[in-house]
């Protein structure tokens, strides 16, 4: 499912203009990359959580060479998907 498919869907089922409903989801999507930017945690209930997690520095491997390359340390979006949501999916 794409971000149009979500419009369409949104859309048509709650008879607001689709137009509308674009601008409510991506400022959506928007508030929470931006969030995300400033280090904060997203908790949506019943959904999950988006959180910021620091990986460490490490060493890598080209696998055409197999030259060892190190990787430094960086910050990874992580999402834990919520109980509601666990239950839903099984």
């Amino acid at each position: 499912m794409t971000k149009k498919d979500i419009i369409l869907k949104v859309a048509d089922q709650t008879g607001l203009m689709q137009i509308d409903v674009k601008a409510v989801v991506q400022k959506t999507f928007d508030c929470i990359v931006e969030a995300l930017v400033r280090g904060e945690k997203i908790e949506l209930r019943n959904f999950g959580v988006f959180k910021i997690k620091q990986r460490k520095s490490r060493t890598g491997r080209n696998p055409r060479t197999n030259q060892i390359i190190p990787v430094p340390p960086r910050k990874v979006v992580v999402f834990k998907s919520g109980l509601e949501m666990k239950q839903k999916v099984k």
